[in-house]
């Protein structure tokens, strides 16, 4: 058995690793130090903030055709990806990207993530990938503790939201089939309002079944009371998908109020909190989720608010023995497993699975929980001092008060036309990138601020500067 050794040692490598495979692929010793030198060089930098999509003509153009016979060695692969391959995609950590959900990992998810490559661990199962998951469940745990959920309580990391829903709801579709005993006569239901993430149209199409919109208040919100009128009049509901944090507008849903409603119908409650669900680690914010420690099943996106790398979804049942009856997967190559154990593949729906929840494990139990928890109240603050300021901008008028860190606001005398050319001339200059997006039936601009190196006054300085003239 080798020991460990100081990082960047390589006293315990063999001289030459993959030796065996040498006749097939060369010696790849210096290939693997050139990519990790690259990977270093991104991480330690600042990024690029253009937007910087190309036609794919112009990227072949300067690319070459990269896939050949006889291979084109890993120096000019490497000057391709860095100088041509790389800059045409967007930053998406930069502090002035703050359009649709961006995302800030810290470094130390980044190289994490590297790290965790290198591994290549499977952690479909506890047998193959024990360690990881062990580590990987110390990190969920933090996030049910969040929740006020019981210890029992667990699941797995998917790759995002759209995944991580579809899964609750497989789950969810299930438990109804073994309470009802039989299939309804007619689909199975689901309901949610028409804030609800675009995932749970899409999840509902995979399943066969009908979303039933229920109408939102005034300010956005699904209630207990507008569900409970909905309930009765439609039958065969599974489930009910609650927002914490519509990726919209920022709106968290009456949580407790559903969960009375969905207690008393017998109904599973599910709670998206994509990337709104990081601010259960808020104290100033906790409250806003007031009912959520009754929900069913809840996921979260640590790529979004919570600083890891992408991609990444913490899925997480209360009672995970309802999931591992509706995904556990069987057959002559897999029966061999131990069942009792702590399998990921038995929550979602998946089976090969990479150890995608590491890069998050690694940055919180580096920097701490209550780092995490300072860096949200940062970004919490920066929305609520943006959508102050924008009050104090003549030519901006602020549509509603920010919920968690979205702000929506327009710029009266502008059409459509001129909140695309505004938009697009400042991804192009690098100055910020601020997407249009509909609001009640009308263009108006957002902002979401997920990063803590994000600067309120830099934000509206821009803001200021840019949206006197007519776009």
């Amino acid at each position: 058995m080798t020991t460990s050794s100081a990082i960047g040692s390589d006293a315990t490598v063999p001289h030459a690793v993959g030796a065996a495979a040498a006749g097939v692929w060369g010696d790849e010793t210096e290939i693997a130090k050139a990519a990790v030198a690259l990977a270093s060089r991104r991480i330690s930098k600042a990024s690029d903030p253009k937007t910087t999509a190309r036609p794919a003509s112009a990227l072949l153009a300067d690319a070459g055709q990269t896939i050949t016979p006889e291979g084109l060695g890993a120096d000019k692969v490497l000057r391709i990806f860095e100088d041509v391959i790389a800059p045409a995609t967007r930053a998406q950590d930069d502090p002035m990207n703050l359009g649709y959900i961006p995302a800030a990992p810290t470094r130390a998810a980044l190289a994490f993530d590297a790290v965790v490559s290198s591994y290549n661990i499977f952690a479909g199962t506890w047998e193959s990938g024990a360690g990881a998951i062990f580590a990987e469940n110390q990190a969920l745990a933090w996030l049910v503790e969040l929740l006020g959920w019981p210890k029992t309580a667990g699941g797995c990391f998917v790759s995002g939201g759209t995944v991580g829903n579809l899964s609750a709801l497989v789950t969810a579709r299930q438990f109804a089939r073994n309470q009802l005993g039989r299939h309804p006569v007619g689909q199975w239901r689901l309901a949610s309002t028409a804030q609800a993430h675009s995932s749970v149209q899409a999840a509902a199409a995979v399943l066969d079944a009908e979303v039933v919109i229920v109408p939102e208040n005034d300010q956005g919100q699904l209630t207990g009371e507008a569900l409970r009128s909905t309930l009765i009049n439609s039958h065969d509901v599974f489930a009910v998908v609650a927002s914490a944090g519509t990726t919209n507008a920022g709106i968290i849903d009456d949580l407790a109020g559903i969960a009375n409603v969905c207690q008393r119908f017998g109904v599973w409650l599910h709670v998206d909190g994509a990337y709104g669900g990081a601010a259960l680690a808020a104290p100033s914010a906790r409250h806003l989720f007031n009912g959520i420690e009754r929900a069913d099943s809840f996921i979260v996106d640590p790529h979004k608010w919570l600083f890891a790398t992408y991609d990444c979804c913490a899925l997480l049942y209360r009672q995970p023995e309802l999931a591992r009856a509706a995904h556990s997967q069987h057959a002559g190559y897999l029966d061999t497993i131990d069942r009792e154990v702590w399998n990921p593949w038995d929550y979602g729906v998946h089976l090969t699975r990479r150890a995608r929840g590491l890069p998050f494990w690694f940055s919180l139990a580096t920097h701490g929980t209550k780092r995490y928890a300072a860096a949200i109240e940062q970004t919490l603050a920066t929305a609520r001092a943006v959508a102050g300021g924008i009050r104090g901008i003549s030519q901006l008028r602020l549509l509603l008060e920010p919920t968690l860190l979205v702000v929506l606001f327009e710029r009266p005398g502008w059409d459509d036309a001129a909140y695309l050319r505004w938009s697009r001339r400042l991804a192009l200059d690098g100055r910020i990138l601020c997407i249009p997006t509909q609001w009640k039936g009308r263009t108006v601009l957002r902002l979401a601020f997920v990063n803590p190196a994000t600067e309120a006054d830099h934000v509206l300085e821009v803001l200021a500067e840019t949206t006197m003239d007519g776009g």
